[in-house]
């Protein structure tokens, strides 16, 4: 697994204005807290930040904290990212502090692979769960579960149940619900002509 690195400051300037004035100076207010720690006020680069959630993990990257004496080796995930709905930017950044001895919860993106008979038969691709919440230890996240959709058919789904995970690593999504199906009727000949 990739190490990433991501340089921090605390920060003293706390509420509305604070974090509105590390806005217009272009950084982006945060926090990092978990077990053990209380909670800490952070400002982090944005350029720093998209590099640090860049790449196939996206949100799920172990990273480990730089800059600050106190934070310096602590490693955290991306609990919560909040972004301007129009301009798209961050805005707030909560920082979970992990043990890698401990297990943790996340969504792991799910990756489609091939082309399904079905919708080349005049069905339309279902896709309800884009991720799946499971629980393993830190460095044992996958950055995304392969689905292999090459032999879906009208009306046929394929559920959590019949997925392949890499050891280690628990559903917590209900096991029979559809990850992705082909709804819709076959194409007639009539209709093809």
């Amino acid at each position: 697994m990739q190490e990433i690195n991501l340089n921090v400051e605390v920060r003293s300037a706390i509420g509305k204005g604070g974090c509105r004035k590390l806005r217009a100076n272009g950084l982006i207010p945060g926090i990092v807290y978990g077990k053990g720690i209380e909670p800490v006020a952070i400002t982090v680069e944005p350029k720093a930040l998209s590099a640090a959630i860049a790449g196939e993990g996206g949100r799920n990257n172990l990273i480990t904290l730089a800059g600050d004496a106190a934070l310096a080796g602590t490693t955290v995930l991306v609990s919560d990212l909040l972004r301007d709905p129009i301009k798209g930017n961050f805005r707030h950044v909560d920082l979970h502090k992990v043990n890698l001895d401990d297990k943790v919860h996340v969504d792991v993106k799910v990756n489609l692979i091939g082309i399904a008979p079905g919708v080349k038969e005049g069905g339309h691709l279902d896709f309800p769960m884009h991720k799946i919440a499971i629980e393993c230890l830190p460095a044992q996240i996958p950055s995304h579960i392969d689905v292999d959709i090459t032999s879906l058919t009208i009306g046929r789904a394929i559920h959590i149940s019949e997925l392949q995970f890499p050891a280690g690593v628990k559903v917590m999504d209900d096991p029979k619900a559809a990850v992705v199906s082909v709804l819709g009727h076959a194409k007639t000949e009539a209709a093809a002509e």
